[in-house]
């Protein structure tokens, strides 16, 4: 079989739809909570595997420059996309969220056994 050459990224389809995006324009955007306040941004994503759909938002909390940062990883289904505000919002206050199941570059979660953990404290069925 040959290898497949990609062309450069510029040249790849990412506009968006009503419906789609590039996951790589989700990544960074802004995340508020309903009284507006900035709680961070996305910083990556977790894809369920066997079914395709997007299960987890790691949203960066906190920090300055990279240095005390964490990571906070949001059930999709908590994110609420406001084209208006060019971000995504969730109901969650500051206070919830620093309680919230959270990890460091330094100190990265089991991948294999977090994810009930996060569910449970937004109290969001596992997809």
């Amino acid at each position: 079989m040959p290898d497949t050459i990609m062309p450069p990224s510029s040249e790849v389809a990412t506009d968006e739809t009503v419906n789609l995006i590039s996951a790589d324009k989700v990544v960074g955007t802004a995340v508020y909570n309903r009284m507006g306040e900035s709680l961070g941004s996305v910083y990556g994503l977790m894809l369920n595997k066997l079914n395709g759909r997007v299960a987890y938002a790691i949203m960066s909390f906190g920090g300055f420059l990279g240095m005390g940062e964490s990571y906070h990883p949001l059930p999709w289904r908590v994110l609420t996309y406001d084209p208006k505000m060019g971000a995504y919002v969730v109901d969650l206050d500051r206070k919830r969220l620093e309680k919230a199941p959270s990890y460091t570059r330094v100190a990265e979660p089991d991948w294999t056994t977090y994810p009930p953990t996060v569910d449970a404290y937004y109290a969001i069925p596992p997809v």
